[in-house]
């Protein structure tokens, strides 16, 4: 599996997003009808759209990033290493432009591609989506509507996708297969759930960050491991800049 690919040329990616506002009663009202008529779509019988308001940050009309995350391997004297660098905080439009213009300088080499882990029914498409949204204009690697499977496989790798052999009824979560697979479980502080909380209630946008960072280590660990290669020691993770 992956025979061709080196894991040196793959940029890994995970997103944390949250809703627009805290919680529904801070939304605008014209955006609160709108959301009222998503929750009736989206809701079972007694849930009401203030109910379902914590799931606003998955969908882009609704939600905001407010954490991208980009990881690299690379080697370090005979062993391989990760380093990774996050793009966070408040301003959506900075984070996006600064991992816009890190994206477009990385995917100048043709031999390299961007990954994530159902990367391409949620992350990139939520990418995407947020730059027009905030009048920014698209990275090539990420301007893909219309594109034909062949051409997003060009560009773009989905540990998800790889992992369904074609079964396209079949979701595994990034969590269910690093335990197969015995890689570290990113895991271990927080889950996606409580990033809402955590951002409105403790600000504490690291700790976003690092839970962030952690999945895109644990992406390029199931890359490995679906190569049949050796995993990524402890000792060889780094958080910092990355270097084109």
């Amino acid at each position: 599996m992956l025979e061709k690919l080196l894991p040196e040329h793959v940029l890994f990616v995970d997103i944390e997003t949250v809703p627009q506002y805290e919680n529904l009663a801070s939304v605008p009202a014209n955006m609160q009808k709108l959301w009222t008529k998503k929750a009736g779509q989206i809701g079972k019988e007694g849930e009401s759209a203030d109910d379902l308001y914590g799931r606003a940050g998955i969908y882009s009309e609704f939600g905001k990033i407010v954490c991208i995350s980009a990881g690299k391997i690379f080697r370090k004297e005979k062993e391989r290493a990760y380093r990774v660098k996050s793009y966070c905080g408040d301003d959506e439009k900075t984070i996006l432009e600064e991992f816009s213009a890190m994206l477009t300088a990385f995917m100048t080499n043709p031999l390299h591609r961007v990954c994530a882990h159902n990367g391409q029914e949620f992350d990139f498409p939520f990418i995407a989506r947020r730059m027009l949204i905030n009048g920014l204009p698209l990275p090539v690697v990420l301007d893909i509507a219309g594109a034909k499977p062949w051409e997003i496989k060009d560009v773009m790798i989905d540990t998800l996708q790889l992992w369904k052999f074609g079964d396209y009824k079949h979701y595994t979560s990034l969590e269910l297969l690093c335990a197969i697979f015995d890689i570290p479980t990113p895991k271990d502080d927080i889950d996606g759930s409580q990033v809402a909380g955590i951002y409105y209630k403790e600000f504490d946008i690291q700790r976003i960050a690092r839970y962030c960072e952690k999945d895109t280590l644990a992406i390029a660990q199931l890359i490995l491991r679906f190569k049949g290669e050796p995993l990524i020691s402890p000792e060889n993770y780094e958080i910092a800049g990355l270097k084109e």
